[in-house]
């Protein structure tokens, strides 16, 4: 079993800045890409940015220019440094991640329980 523990979020006035975390604990034998969903009231949850092991990213097309996504592979940590906030970007923001575990090697997508972004215009 792995568990994704995130902090960061918060309340934030249009233009200011937030960064998020995301761990992985648990049986995890390799992380492959990790990555960040957000969804807004009434909307679907949709992709933020990714970053594979290698270090590769994508982001959506929303976020570029604005958002950075990074991670420590030695923490099993995942970050999203998020500038030039507006209230378009209010939402859940959810941590995701592809797991190889090391009880049985399958692989496996796990997803942390969610944490609130608040830009007040």
């Amino acid at each position: 079993q792995v568990r994704l523990v995130e902090s960061g979020g918060g309340l934030v006035q249009a233009g200011g800045s937030l960064r998020l975390s995301c761990t992985a604990t648990g049986y995890i034998f390799r992380i492959n890409s990790m990555g960040w969903y957000r969804q807004a009231p009434e909307k679907q949850r949709e992709l933020v940015a990714t970053i594979t092991s290698g270090g590769l990213t994508n982001y959506a097309d929303s976020v570029k220019g604005r958002f950075t996504i990074s991670r420590d592979n030695a923490k099993n940590t995942v970050y999203l440094q998020m500038n030039s906030l507006t209230p378009e970007d209010t939402a859940v923001y959810y941590c995701y991640t592809n797991v190889v575990g090391s009880r049985n090697f399958q692989t496996s997508d796990y997803w942390g329980q969610g944490t609130q972004v608040t830009v007040s215009s």
